[in-house]
């Protein structure tokens, strides 16, 4: 971690951000998140998971090194899951609400005010991809994931990886101790402990991602998506 000495002070919001290779748009996302936290006032922080990136991201930034609402964690490339699952541990003992979304302004910041101002109504708020194409590889791991937390958690989440998702701290610590940490898919998982809660979906605009590329493509995504389902039943008999 680098700008980051330890934190004691308490936040309304603890927003996680990985990224990997986002050179050219991570200023920009951030800057925009800064934005938006600024308009509705809220006391918050960023983390941003730098995990191993091989481009200019790094150096990208450095623009943020000493801002105060800015925590840039450079971590050693593990991948996604393990990333979100170490911004969600360090964010949770630190703040009432945990937001967590991508890198690559595909969801942007600025629909965040659509769930945010509807938290009182729920333990979590789940921001529903509406306008989000798929190839016929994602379209059936996506279906088979959402089947997958029917049948283990006894019941329907809509959108069981989005990553653009608020939930209160009280409830995500306890299920994030359960998880292990070089977990691939833990947003899965933790959708499927969500489930018996009262769960707000919001549908949130998506749009084709306009700089880097997939980082999981082809034969790759079917190697992921069975490591993923078999943590994801190996995990539900302990949640």
């Amino acid at each position: 971690m680098t700008n980051s000495d330890q934190i004691t002070e308490k936040y309304e919001l603890a927003i996680v951000i990985p990224v990997y290779n986002e050179e050219a748009c991570i200023v920009k996302v951030i800057t925009s998140w800064l934005k938006v936290l600024s308009d509705l006032k809220i006391n918050s922080i960023l983390f941003i998971l730098n995990d191993g990136s091989t481009d200019n991201t790094s150096k990208e930034l450095d623009y943020f090194q000493e801002h105060p609402q800015v925590k840039i964690i450079n971590k050693v490339n593990s991948g996604h899951g393990p990333s979100i699952l170490m911004g969600y541990k360090e964010a949770s003992h630190i703040a009432e609400w945990v937001f967590q979304c991508d890198s690559d302004n595909e969801m942007e910041a600025h629909y965040f005010s659509k769930l945010w101002t509807q938290r009182e109504h729920s333990y979590a708020l789940f921001g529903i991809r509406i306008g989000r194409k798929q190839n016929l590889q994602r379209k059936i791991i996506t279906s088979i994931s959402r089947l997958l937390v029917k049948i283990l958690f006894g019941k329907t989440i809509v959108d069981v990886n989005v990553p653009y998702r608020l939930i209160r701290s009280e409830i995500l610590g306890p299920v994030l101790q359960k998880i292990p940490p070089d977990t691939f898919a833990p947003n899965i998982i933790i959708a499927g402990a969500l489930s018996k809660y009262p769960v707000l979906n919001i549908p949130i605009p998506i749009q084709p991602r306009q700089t880097g590329n997939v980082s999981i493509v082809k034969w790759r995504l079917w190697r992921a998506a069975i490591l993923a389902f078999w943590q994801i039943v190996r995990v539900s008999k302990v949640i």
